[in-house]
């Protein structure tokens, strides 16, 4: 038992050597460029590598191997991709998160954000916690409870490409004449596209299960979680919602779920 998590030790530590330099070239990057926003991108393309290298440098059944390879790479792909056009859209504007910090940090900008990017670094790596175990897992085919992870997964990248859609088609139409995307899934949900994305990270967790030591990567929805409702993700989006849509996006909390798609309130 020591000598399999020796093994599953020494596959992380590859991906986090790989992580981390690639979060040093970007923040590099980012800086030349005055632009830290690129980071959301690059975190989560990264992804798809670091699932990459467990799969082909594993010993476990093979189907198991490719299968979550390629979920976590359709994932990582299409997300990475889709922020990285909207990152290029936007430049030389750079998100208001990190403007926000960047203000906030004053002259210690660029240090503080070389800590912040590597700290991203060390949450890929725990957060791909759930693609180490299955790649281990000799058992040949798909348990039921994978297939159900499978399934998971197939809801969540597809609400999360929906709702993607649906709020860069508002914000194309609208021009600005409508403050709030009230359309579509955004009609039941401030935030669908996290909400989906956490799904995908519940299927992540329930395909690891029944692979030895698969529970541990229950703590990778239960992290994301935490940073969708609590730290960078919804409070932080909606601070700034308020400040830039006033009374239109409090409505909009007043009659609208934080979260989980639900049917509207009544005013």
């Amino acid at each position: 038992m020591f000598a399999a998590y020796q093994t599953h030790a020494h596959l992380a530590g590859l991906a986090a050597a790989m992580v981390m330099i690639c979060m040093v070239i970007t923040w590099a990057f980012g800086r030349s460029i005055r632009n830290y926003g690129i980071v959301d991108a690059v975190w989560s393309l990264l992804f798809a590598p670091v699932a990459l290298i467990y799969a082909f440098m594993a010993d476990g059944d093979p189907d198991r191997r490719f299968i979550l390879g390629l979920m976590v790479s359709a994932w990582s792909i299409r997300l990475g991709l889709h922020l990285a056009r909207r990152i290029a859209v936007d430049h030389p504007k750079e998100d208001r998160r990190y403007a926000a910090l960047r203000k906030e940090w004053a002259d210690r900008a660029d240090r503080r954000m070389l800590g912040f990017y590597l700290l991203q670094g060390v949450l890929i790596i725990a957060l791909s916690i759930p693609f180490l175990m299955p790649v281990f897992n000799s058992h040949p085919g798909l348990l039921p409870i994978e297939l159900v992870g499978l399934a998971i997964f197939l809801s969540g990248i597809l609400g999360e490409t929906i709702s993607d859609s649906q709020l860069s088609r508002f914000k194309r139409l609208s021009a600005g004449s409508q403050p709030v995307c009230e359309t579509g899934l955004w009609r039941y949900s401030r935030h669908p596209n996290y909400f989906f994305e956490w799904l995908i990270w519940v299927a992540f967790a329930t395909f690891a299960l029944p692979s030895p030591g698969g529970w541990i990567g229950l703590l990778a929805p239960l992290l994301m979680l935490h940073f969708l409702l609590n730290v960078t993700g919804i409070p932080m989006t909606e601070e700034l919602a308020v400040a830039r849509k006033g009374d239109a996006y409090r409505r909009y909390q007043q009659t609208t779920s934080r979260f989980v798609p639900w049917p509207r309130k009544e005013t």
